[in-house]
């Protein structure tokens, strides 16, 4: 059987990078902008789904602060003291704080549950986050993009074989990774 991945990719690429960056975000973007620049994905569509995704993602992380912040900060202590700066950097300037805290590493999740127990108006969260989730959809996509520069040619150089072998080094990389967390998850179920 053979697999049609640029197919695949044109055919869910959209609907996989939306859903993609729901959850996580800059690999999916930069794929994206690699996928666009191979004529796979049109680059406008790989920044709309990016956006849309990110923007799903942190509404839902900002209402769960909202509703379950305090419960889950509280799992933290080891992050007191940047939860505590996170919220004095909401307090003085909440605007820059939303926009930039999906450029923050180790932000990414935890930045909008904090800002959620922030009790920062839900409107003007969503306005910002919707300003934050296009900067860095464009900003990414386009990094992408031009990376697809680099690596694309070389990837069309591989053989094909070498393909099958990336392709299965890649399944058990993800094997073992996928592994790895269900045992810390069934460990902290046992706690």
């Amino acid at each position: 059987m053979h697999l049609d991945i640029n197919g695949l990719i044109t055919q869910y690429g959209y609907l996989a990078l939306l859903i993609g960056c729901i959850a996580e975000g800059e690999t999916f973007t930069l794929l994206g902008g690699v996928a666009a620049h191979e004529g796979l994905l049109h680059f406008t569509g790989v920044v709309l789904a990016a956006m849309v995704g990110g923007i799903i993602g942190d509404q839902l992380l900002f209402w769960l602060g909202r509703r379950y912040g305090t419960r889950i900060l509280r799992r933290f202590r080891k992050h007191e003291d940047t939860i505590r700066k996170a919220n004095r950097l909401i307090q003085k300037r909440p605007s820059l704080f939303v926009i930039g805290v999906r450029f923050m590493y180790g932000f990414r999740i935890i930045g909008p549950i904090i800002i959620g127990t922030s009790r920062l108006k839900p409107l003007r969260f969503f306005v910002l986050n919707v300003i934050g989730a296009a900067l860095w959809s464009l900003i990414f996509v386009t990094l992408g993009y031009f990376a697809g520069e680099i690596i694309t040619p070389w990837l069309h150089k591989l053989d094909q074989h070498l393909k099958h072998l990336l392709w299965l080094v890649a399944a058990i990389v993800f094997g073992i990774a996928l592994r790895y967390v269900i045992r810390r998850w069934n460990r902290r179920r046992a706690d």
